[in-house]
């Protein structure tokens, strides 16, 4: 990613932060090796690592010295510096989890709750979050990043039917969560909260293009692009599950008919008759899966698609297993280094541990359009925010 300083007035908060987001990315790393990266001096970026060290955010050590002169400082970020609590909530429960700066699980809760109302969902999550900060109690919060199944914001689609939080529309989420945890609030897509975990601390690490293929109750996706998460104009990018597969098919609460969820997704495994095995139901949805997939290499050319959700480990297992044999389509290259699919070893804790890095980013790293014009008006109750919380 193209973290650059700035000299500007106003810029010392936002060089702070890119600082910070580098050692986060690169380290460890060394003060010269930051500052040829993010273009500032090298004295600029001693001064601000000065700062982040007597904060806590920072450690540094030295080799012992193996020649003449002393070997340069390494830098990497403190672990214990910070925490954040993931949520995740779904047609199924609420999962929350919480993690430090370095991205590792402290500890992790899982709740029932079918199809959660708000102030269902709020009373378990007022809960879950006390018992979570307790494991750290002299720890620094940061904050809280919740993950909902998406589109956000689309009448016909956010919202509606069983693989969404039917009832949420017109629901402050930030805002709420804030006021009753008193911490910074950040919302996502649990897509792009999947994409995130995996681009930081899965197999996604290993790669700049990938499209995360995510298989929840609904069918969604992501593209990462140069190590970012691409969230287009509204935050909704990836919703292949809305994709027509089956022209004519099975109706759809998003008023089309034939799409692609209806078939792939758990909700659509857990409506398949009874007598029918996993085994025979990836079956009977493969071609669907495997055109998907073929549409997905098509659109975005990624190095490679790696596929995650919350399946069973079982039914993961089979799904991966079904793609062995693909369509043709531009992945289709002699000179691979990788396959076109991969499956996640991440499962439900990609999406609690990309949701906390959301949290995480949201407090400590560049979001430098923020500084010098505000956001678009947007709706104020589920959205995607970009910097700090209201």
């Amino acid at each position: 990613m193209g973290l650059r300083g700035t000299n500007q007035e106003f810029g010392r908060p936002y060089n702070r932060r890119i600082v910070l987001e580098s050692i986060r990315l690169h380290g460890p790393t060394t003060r010269g090796d930051i500052a040829e990266r993010v273009g500032l001096t090298v004295q600029t970026v001693s001064t601000i690592i000065r700062e982040l060290e007597e904060q806590g955010y920072v450690l540094a050590s030295r080799e012992e010295p193996k020649g003449r002169g002393l070997p340069p400082t390494n830098l990497r970020i403190n672990p214990e510096g910070g925490y954040a609590i993931g949520l995740h909530v779904t047609p199924l429960g609420i999962d929350a989890a919480l993690t430090n700066l370095g991205g590792d699980v402290v500890g992790s809760l899982h709740r029932d709750a079918l199809h959660a109302s708000p102030d269902q969902a709020f009373e378990v999550i007022g809960t879950m979050v006390p018992e979570l900060m307790a494991l750290r109690p002299q720890g620094r919060m940061l904050g809280i990043g919740i993950a909902l199944p998406g589109p956000f914001d689309v009448d016909s689609m956010s919202f509606v039917g069983p693989t969404t939080m039917a009832g949420w529309d017109n629901v402050a989420v930030r805002e709420r969560l804030a006021e009753e945890t008193g911490l910074p609030v950040f919302l996502e897509t649990d897509m792009a909260a999947a994409a995130l975990g995996e681009r930081l601390y899965g197999l996604g690490a290993a790669f700049t293009e990938f499209y995360y293929l995510y298989f929840g109750v609904g069918l969604g996706g992501t593209m990462v692009h140069d190590g970012a998460v691409l969230r287009g104009a509204w935050g909704n990018a990836g919703e292949i599950g809305h994709i027509v597969a089956v022209p004519g098919g099975e109706p759809c609460p998003c008023g089309n008919a034939g799409c692609l969820e209806r078939y792939v997704s758990l909700e659509a495994f857990r409506r398949r008759p009874k007598k029918m095995s996993e085994a025979a139901w990836v079956k009977e949805i493969a071609p669907l899966l495997r055109n998907a997939i073929a549409t997905i290499e098509n659109l975005f050319d990624p190095q490679t698609i790696i596929l995650g959700g919350l399946a069973s480990g079982g039914l993961m297992q089979r799904l991966g297993a079904a793609t062995s044999t693909l369509p043709n389509s531009v992945s289709a290259r002699r000179n691979r280094t990788s396959p076109r699919v991969i499956l996640s070893r991440g499962g439900q804790q990609s999406v609690l541990r990309g949701a906390a890095a959301l949290a995480i980013a949201g407090v400590l790293s560049p979001r430098f359009e923020q500084m010098i014009a505000p956001e678009p008006e947007r709706s104020r109750t589920v959205s995607v925010h970009k910097g700090l919380a209201a």
